[in-house]
Order: C-alpha cells, then structure tokens, then sequence
C-alpha cells in the first residue's frame, strides 16, 4: 500500500496562499500609506511587489502546512 496523498491534494493551499499574500499586501499597503504619506502608485507596486516575491518561498511552505493541519486534521504533540 502507497501512502501518499493524491495528485492535486494541495490545490486547496493556493487558497491559503492567496489570502496570505492578501494579507501582507494588505498590511504593506496600510503602513505606505500611514508612514509613508500616502505615496504615488508606482511607489506602492515597487514596493509591495518585489516583497510578495521575497515571501513566495516562506509563503509556500506555510500554506501547505497550514493546509495538512486544516484537511487531515494532524495535530502536533510534543516531547513525542
């Protein structure tokens, strides 16, 4: 017997991924707009997208993560 999750079992952590990505966009955006002043447009693309390309692989990791705790219900014990 193989045990291996099936092809596509993480297509559900894209969701997860999206609405972290969202999220820091989100709080990214905020503090440019108190700190900052409220700059240009150009200034907020510049800045919060070459961040959500630093996040990617942290961000990756993370969601699926969060995604096996969400779907198969695994539960960290420790000292076991």
């Amino acid at each position: 017997m193989r045990y291996e999750v099936e092809p596509g079992y993480f297509i559900g952590a894209m969701y997860v991924s999206y609405a972290i990505s969202g999220g820091v966009a989100l709080v990214a955006g905020f503090l440019l707009f108190y700190l900052a002043g409220d700059p240009e447009g150009w200034v907020y693309a510049s800045i919060i997208a070459p961040l959500m390309v630093v996040i990617a692989p942290i961000n990756f990791r993370i969601s699926r993560v969060i995604w096996l705790h969400y779907v198969a219900g695994i539960k960290y014990i420790k000292g076991l």
